[in-house]
């Protein structure tokens, strides 16, 4: 297996870890902090994931308890399935948010209803019974790549790497409680998820988290473009070099969206709105999944912006608010 490992000037290193999603891998950051490691993300629990950490041990002459501390950006299972895994490894204190550390218990935790609410809303909007448990099945399959979870603890505003501060930043919206770190420094974002180059982030409506995380994004988005930066390094993808600009596209491309979904909700359902929206690709259920939640998301959007109305009809039906002249 090739190690995927790349210096950042002094700090630490960017790993490559895999993961079985078109995006390939999911970048984690081994930072260092004075005589041992502060790791960044560590990706899901499956064997290709578990041995490219073992290749990067001997690659770099580390012991697994040279990892002092683990901090997660977001719940997401490329993000922190592995994480008890590593805990075990290390002995690590293992931190996040507050929202994502209770999300992550409510989704994957002991006695967890997620896939029967997820369900019940997806069917509520329109997915046939056929894909819906598709859908699930899939959702279901997930959990081993994320057991055991982790003792997680709740972060702080700033936190300290290496003598140097790095400002905590709240950024809702991919997840209610994702976070990205700043090192003003140095001009220097660990982004997550937030900001990435080529994709751009989901943003999904889920049960029991924000139903209007679009709104959300958009704001975390506008909130660090003006932060001063050298380099985005990012979970997926290049390295951010321009962040005012990346943050303008993506904001662009949220808004072609919306007037996309604006114009398609015509006595239509989400899942005909998505069906529209991606007819052109063939989608997995794991992909479906992310369609259909996303669409959700910015028809949240929109109907809160009066763009749009719902029939509270069963499935639930959306339809272009009448502009008056």
């Amino acid at each position: 297996m090739k190690i995927e490992i790349e210096q950042i000037e002094e700090y630490g290193y960017r790993i490559g870890v895999p993961i079985p999603f078109p995006m390939k891998y999911v970048y984690c950051y081994l930072l260092k902090d004075k005589d041992h490691f502060v790791l960044i993300d560590v990706g899901l629990n499956y064997p290709p994931a578990r041995e490219m950490w073992e290749g990067v041990f001997r690659e770099l002459n580390i012991q697994p308890t040279d990892i002092k501390t683990i901090y997660l950006t977001h719940f997401h299972p490329d993000h922190s399935g592995l994480c008890g895994w590593m805990q075990e490894k290390t002995g690590a204190n293992v931190l996040m948010s507050e929202t994502d550390k209770k999300m992550i218990e409510r989704v994957w935790g002991e006695g967890s209803v997620q896939t029967v609410q997820l369900k019940e809303m997806i069917i509520d909007y329109g997915v046939p019974e056929q894909l819906s448990a598709a859908i699930i099945d899939h959702m279901e399959k997930l959990t081993k790549h994320v057991l055991p979870l982790p003792r997680i603890s709740s972060i702080s505003s700033e936190v300290e790497i290496n003598g140097n501060n790095w400002e905590v930043i709240h950024t809702p919206g991919h997840s209610a409680g994702h976070i990205c770190f700043y090192q003003e420094v140095d001009k220097i974002l660990i982004a997550g998820d937030h900001v990435l180059d080529k994709i751009t982030p989901n943003i999904s409506v889920w049960p029991g988290s924000s139903q209007d995380p679009l709104h959300e994004y958009m704001d975390s988005l506008r909130k660090i473009k003006s932060l001063s930066t050298k380099r985005v390094y990012s979970a997926h993808g290049k390295v951010v070099e321009d962040l005012a600009g990346r943050v303008d596209e993506l904001i662009a491309h949220h808004e072609f969206r919306l007037a996309k979904m604006e114009e398609l909700a015509d006595s239509r359902t989400a899942y005909e709105i998505a069906e529209h929206l991606f007819a052109h690709k063939e989608l997995s259920p794991h992909q479906w999944r992310f369609a259909i939640a996303e669409t959700i998301a910015h028809l949240h959007y929109l109907e809160k912006e009066n763009r749009i109305k719902r029939k509270e009809t069963t499935p639930i039906v959306y339809e272009r608010q009448v502009k008056k002249v």
